[in-house]
C-alpha cells in the first residue's frame, strides 16, 4: 500500500511508483524522466488520473504485486492493514464484514468496483459486505479518506474505496494457481488476458473454500454442547473487455458474478441473554455487477468524455433454525456521463451528471431515484501550489436536494522534499430504503420523513523526504463532525435524525529502504470517536492501530513478506447486545509469506497466518482464525 518497493526493480522510478519517495524527489534529467514516466498515478481523489504528489487528499494505494506478496485471498485481508480503517468480521472468510473509516459508521464509505457503486440497497444500512470480494483479479485498490460527497454523493462521509480490476494488453497470457491449508482450505484461480488488434480482454475465475473455521467461543456454549465450525464457498467469475474503435473512441465492458454459501452459528433468542444456536444457519448470496462504457476524445485530446451504464443486483437467502427462509434482494441502475476539459497546461475542468435508481424487491417493494451533477476545477498555481475544488448537487425524490463541496490545496517544494497538504469538505448519507419503508410491526416502524445524515470534515498534514531519498515520513490530522445521524427515537419504536458524533485523530507513517532488497513501512493511526449526545465512545473504534510491513527480496527467486498488525482495546457489545457496552481487549497478529520462483513460469508459495496463535475476538463473541499454514503453486504461460 504505497509501502514500497517490490525489490524486483529498485530504482528512483520504483520508489516513486510505490510511494517510498514522493513523485517530485530526485534531481537531474534522468531522475526527472523517471519521475514523469513512472510516478504514482491516482484516479479516485479527483476522478481523473493525477500524480499522487499533486494531491492534498489522503490516499493509500495497494497494488496487485503487494497483494500477491502478502498472499491475501479476500478483500477484508487487504483492508486490515490500511491506516484509518478498522475492519470487523464476524468470524472467518465469508462472514459479514464491516469497515469503519476514520471513526465514521460502517455505512459511511462509498465502495466502487470498476466504477460500479456496489453498496447493497437491500441491506438494512445499505452497506457493502466486504467479506464477499476475492482478490484474484484485483489490479489495484485506492482508499481515499475524508468526506468526499462533493464528487461521489451519498455514503462518502468517511471516504471512498475504489477497486480496479485487471485489464488485458499485449500477447495472450494465462495463469492458474491452487492452494490448500488449515481450516480445510482449498482455493483455485485461473485467468486469461491479452490483446488482439483492437480488442483487449481479461477473464478470471476464482474459487475459495474454507471448510472448518472455529468461530464460537467455547465459554458461550452449554456443558457438553459441541461447537459447529463455520464453512464458506465463494465462486467468482469476472471479465473486462475493451475495443479501440478509433484512436479517439473506444468501448468497454466489465462484468462480475459471485455465488457464495456460508454455514454459520446464529443466535438462540429463547434465552436471555441469547446464546449461540445449537443448529447452524445458512446464507446463500448471488451478486451480479456490470458496466458498459463509451469514451470519446475530442479537440485533439483536450476534451475526454465517458458515458457509462451500470447495473448491480444482490440477492441473499437466509435459512435459520425453526424459522422460514428470508430473502433480501436489491438492485441499482445508474447512467453517468463525465467530461474532462483541459483548459490550459495547468488547469482541468471536470463536469459530470448521473441518474441512479435504487430498488428493493424483497422483503418489501420500494425504490428511490437520484439525479446528480458535479463540477471540479483542478489547477496548478506557479511551481509549488496544486489545488482541487469541487461541488455536487444530488436531487433525491424522497428528501429533496443536497449540496456538498470540497477544497483541497497542496504545496510542494522540490528543493526541500516537503509537501504540505490540507482539505475541507462536506459529506452526507441518504436514509436507506429499509429505514424509510420497512416496518417490524408491532414493535418497530419505518420513518418516511427521515433526512440525510451530514458531515463537515477537514484534515491537514505534512510529508517529508529526507536526504538520500531512502526515507519518507509524514503525519495528517483529521476532524469530522456528523449531524442528523439516524438512530432510534426516545420511544424506541422508530428511526429519527437525533444522533451527533465527532471523530478526529492522526494518521502517520515512516517508509524506508535500508538496503537495496529490503523495504519497510510503519503506519500508526490514532482515532477518537465520540457520541456527542450520550458523551460516550463509539462502538468498534479502537483508539490505536499500528502496522509494520517488511518486504525482502532475499534472492532473485525468493521473496519474503512480514506483516504485523496491532490494535488496541475498544468498546463493543456482546453477540446480541444484551450487554450494550463492554471493554474488548486488543490484539497483535503476525503473518509471514514466502514465494520461490522455481522457473520463470512456476512459483511455489506458502504463508503462516497468525504466526504466534493469538486468540482474539473481533467483534466480541466471534473468534478470529487461529494459527494457519497454507501452501500452493502458481503457473504462468
Amino acid at each position: 500500500m504505497t509501502t514500497g518497493l517490490t525489490a524486483r526493480r529498485v530504482s528512483v522510478s520504483a520508489l516513486l511508483a510505490c510511494g517510498v519517495l514522493p513523485a517530485w524527489a530526485g534531481s537531474g534529467a534522468q531522475a526527472a524522466a523517471d519521475a514523469e514516466a513512472l510516478q504514482l498515478i491516482v484516479v479516485t481523489a479527483t476522478r481523473i488520473p493525477t500524480p499522487e504528489a499533486e494531491l492534498a487528499s489522503s490516499v493509500t494505494v495497494v497494488t496487485a504485486d503487494e497483494i500477491a506478496a502478502q498472499q491475501q485471498r479476500t478483500f477484508a485481508d487487504v483492508l486490515r492493514n490500511i491506516p484509518g480503517l478498522n475492519v470487523v468480521q464476524q468470524g472467518g472468510p465469508g462472514s459479514v464484514t464491516s469497515v469503519f473509516m476514520r471513526g465514521t459508521s460502517s455505512n459511511h464509505t462509498k465502495v466502487l468496483v470498476d466504477g460500479i457503486d456496489v453498496g447493497d440497497p437491500s441491506n438494512a444500512n445499505a452497506a457493502f459486505d466486504f467479506g464477499q470480494l476475492l482478490t484474484a483479479d484485483i489490479e489495484r485498490v485506492e482508499v481515499l479518506r475524508g468526506p468526499q460527497s462533493g464528487l461521489y454523493g451519498s455514503d462518502a462521509i468517511g471516504g471512498v474505496i475504489n477497486v480496479i480490476t485487471q485489464s488485458g494488453s499485449g500477447p495472450m497470457k494465462a495463469a492458474a494457481s491452487v492452494e490448500g491449508g488449515s481450516f480445510n482450505s482449498f482455493n483455485q484461480t485461473a485467468g486469461l488476458s491479452g490483446s488482439q488488434d483492437a480488442l483487449h480482454y481479461a477473464a478470471n475465475v476464482a474459487h475459495l473454500h474454507s471448510g472448518a473455521v472455529p468461530v464460537t467461543p467455547l465459554d458461550l456454549l452449554g456443558p457438553g454442547e459441541p461447537r459447529n465450525d463455520d464453512s464458506y464457498d465463494n465462486l467468482t467469475l469476472s471479465t473486462k473487455l475493451g475495443l479501440d474503435v478509433t484512436p479517439s473512441f473506444d468501448l468497454g465492458l466489465v462484468a462480475r458474478y459471485t455465488s457464495t454459501h456460508l454455514n454459520y452459528t446464529g443466535e438462540d433468542f429463547s434465552t436471555f441473554p441469547a446464546l449461540p444456536a445449537a443448529e447452524q444457519s445458512e446464507s446463500n448470496t448471488d451478486e451480479y455487477y456490470g458496466r458498459a462504457t463509451a469514451r470519446l476524445a475530442l479537440l485533439k485530446g483536450a476534451l475526454n468524455q465517458t458515458l457509462g451504464v451500470a447495473f448491480m443486483r444482490n440477492q441473499t437467502a437466509t435459512l435459520q433454525p425453526q424459522t422460514p427462509e428470508t430473502l433480501n434482494a436489491g438492485e441499482r441502475v445508474k447512467v453517468d456521463w463525465q467530461g474532462a476539459l483541459r483548459l490550459a497546461g495547468s488547469e482541468t475542468l471536470l463536469l459530470g451528471v448521473e441518474d441512479a435508481r435504487d430498488e428493493i424487491s424483497q422483503p418489501l417493494s420500494a425504490s428511490t431515484r437520484i439525479d446528480s451533477g458535479y463540477v471540479e476545477l483542478q489547477s496548478r498555481l506557479g511551481g509549488h501550489w496544486y489545488s482541487a475544488l469541487n461541488a455536487r448537487y444530488d436531487d433525491n425524490d424522497r428528501f429533496g436536494g443536497k449540496l456538498t463541496w470540497r477544497i483541497a490545496p497542496a504545496w510542494v517544494s522540490t528543493a526541500t522534499g516537503t509537501k504540505l497538504k490540507a482539505s475541507v469538505g462536506t459529506g452526507f448519507k441518504a436514509p436507506t430504503l429499509s429505514e424509510l419503508f420497512q416496518d417490524f410491526a408491532p414493535f418497530f416502524f419505518a420513518n418516511p420523513n427521515l433526512r440525510p445524515e451530514s458531515s463537515v470534515g477537514y484534515d491537514a498534514g505534512i510529508e517529508q523526504r529526507l536526504p538520500g531519498n531512502r526515507l519518507r515520513l509524514g503525519a495528517t490530522y483529521y476532524h469530522n463532525r456528523i449531524r442528523d445521524l439516524i438512530t432510534t427515537d426516545v420511544t424506541g419504536t422508530t428511526w429519527a435524525n437525533v444522533g451527533r458524533a465527532t471523530t478526529d485523530g492522526v494518521e502517520s507513517f515512516i517508509a524506508c529502504q535500508p538496503a537495496r532488497q529490503l523495504t519497510l513501512r510503519l503506519d500508526y493511526t490514532y482515532t477518537e470517536a465520540t457520541d456527542d449526545v450520550l458523551q460516550q465512545e463509539l462502538l468498534r473504534r479502537p483508539r490505536h492501530k499500528g502496522t509494520l510491513n517488511a518486504d525482502w527480496q532475499l534472492t532473485q527467486a525468493l521473496r519474503l513478506d512480514l506483516n504485523v498488525l496491532a490494535v488496541s482495546h475498544w468498546v463493543d457489545g456482546n453477540r446480541d447486545f444484551s450487554i450494550p457496552r463492554l471493554d474488548a481487549p486488543g490484539y497483535t497478529t503476525v503473518n509471514l509469506a514466502a514465494a520461490l520462483d522455481v522457473t520463470r513460469a512456476l512459483t511455489v508459495f506458502g504463508r503462516l497466518d497468525n504466526l504466534f496463535d493469538r486468540r482474539y475476538q473481533n467483534p466480541v463473541g466471534f473468534l478470529q482464525p487461529a494459527f494457519g499454514v497454507f501452501a500452493g503453486i502458481r503457473a504462468k504461460l
